[in-house]
């Protein structure tokens, strides 16, 4: 019995890379794919909001002199990408999906219109969400905590590489503190990096969970909607 009946899965677009961390690897989309495809075979409703590191970091164009709001709506448009690549692997897996974006392009995608996504999980389909907020200066965590809240999910799951959050990078400094729970102040206070202040801010002030955890390890994913203890939880 899952303890929340519709999540907001944001992931990275790394996830959909293969070992180079570059590009879409269709074999891991469909693993992602089948990691969405367990929580929704428990009867969740699931929506994603997917990010493009795996094909555009406007940092890297703004190095060069770009302008930010040029380099963020190219990573935005990027994100598009990756959300029809898991719609394909989804789909190919026998679940109905729909992609909305925060950018129009009607040709590949619907618009995203908050009361048609929730009809859509209504309904038993995977919305991926893409285009981040529609607007420059917002990452995709961000997009994430606000399509949450917008959707009325329960959760916000934010999946990454690592099972939890650290007080500093476990690879680099073996005794790291592992935390289980945080408030949303003390990640704040304490300035951690697995997601931005605003992204944080917004679930703080809308009292939204949060659940920070490896999607590569087996079941992790399904296993923190079964409310096991999973990872980290950031809540009040």
């Amino acid at each position: 019995m899952a303890k929340y009946k519709r999540i907001l899965l944001k992931l990275g677009g790394e996830s959909m890379a293969g070992p180079d961390g570059v590009g879409i690897d269709p074999l891991r989309a469909s693993e992602v794919a089948e990691i969405i495809r367990e929580v929704y075979d428990q009867n969740v409703e699931v929506a994603v909001v997917i990010g493009a590191g795996n094909l555009w970091r406007g940092s890297v164009g703004m190095q060069f002199g770009m302008e930010q709001s040029t380099a963020d709506h190219m990573g935005m448009i990027a994100t598009v990408m990756n959300a029809l690549a898991l719609q394909d692997a989804l789909e190919r897996q026998g679940v109905v999906t729909r992609v909305q974006t925060a950018i129009e392009m009607r040709a590949v995608a619907e618009p995203y219109i908050r009361l048609r996504a929730i009809r859509h999980l209504e309904k038993g389909r995977v919305v991926i969400i893409g285009g981040g907020t529609g607007n420059p200066y917002f990452t995709t965590d961000t997009a994430g905590a606000l399509r949450a809240m917008e959707i009325g999910a329960d959760v916000l799951i934010k999946a990454t590489k690592v099972d939890a959050i650290y007080d500093a990078d476990p690879n680099e400094f073996p005794n790291a503190r592992r935390y289980e729970r945080l408030s949303y102040i003390d990640f704040l206070n304490q300035r951690l990096r697995v997601m931005d202040s605003t992204a944080i801010t917004l679930c703080m002030e809308h009292k939204l969970p949060i659940i920070v955890l490896n999607m590569w390890q087996e079941g992790s994913v399904r296993r923190s909607v079964s409310g096991e203890s999973v990872g980290t939880v950031i809540t009040e």
